[in-house]
């Protein structure tokens, strides 16, 4: 039997990762059954047992995948060298949440991974190291807005940072679930709170 390579192997998992996605978006994580995601890959049971010793490490490699996603985008922001004024810069992420907030976005299956973590202590570690990084992106831009005069000189940078990472999944909650507010109004309050 000839040996598989890497990216073989690499290609199967995300195989897999993705028919679990499919899964976990239509039902939920809880609702979803280890033969619905073999069924959904396409693949055979030790195939999918190759990869994975069960749901939970799916559930698992299912976040991690979701949530690199979202510190990409957010690392982005941040490591722009010519980063906008704080409120383009939040407005921004906000475009960014909102787009993610649609079918098959990383927001829907995030409310999956958010009450997974409170009863999971697997994904809660997993969700509570990636949200360092990101927090740590909001963090980097009230530093930038302070050093340009956009924050008072003596702004606690962490501080304000954790409220505005906080604003975007905390917006982006009411928006999947409600569809409002607009990005364009919460932008519009958190100018008059800084202004």
């Amino acid at each position: 039997m000839p040996r598989r390579t890497e990216a073989h192997l690499a290609a199967r998992r995300r195989q897999i990762i993705d028919a679990a996605r499919t899964c976990f978006l239509r039902k939920g994580f809880q609702a979803t059954s280890m033969q619905e995601v073999i069924e959904e890959a396409g693949l055979s049971v030790g195939a999918v047992y190759r990869y994975f010793s069960g749901k939970e490490e799916i559930v698992l490699a299912v976040a991690e995948d979701a949530t690199d996603r979202v510190i990409a985008a957010f690392v982005r922001f941040a490591a722009d060298p010519a980063a906008a004024p704080l409120l383009e810069a939040i407005d921004q992420a906000l475009a960014y949440a909102e787009a993610e907030t649609g079918p098959g976005g990383a927001f829907p299956l995030a409310l999956e991974v958010w009450a997974g973590a409170a009863r999971d202590p697997g994904l809660h570690k997993l969700m509570a190291a990636r949200y360092a990084p990101m927090r740590a992106t909001f963090v980097t831009l009230a530093r930038r807005a302070r050093d340009r005069g956009e924050l008072a000189p003596d702004a606690d940078v962490g501080a304000v940072g954790a409220a505005l990472f906080a604003l975007v999944p905390g917006w982006a909650v009411q928006h999947t679930l409600t569809g409002e507010p607009d990005r364009r109004t919460v932008v519009a309050g958190l100018r008059a709170l800084i202004m």
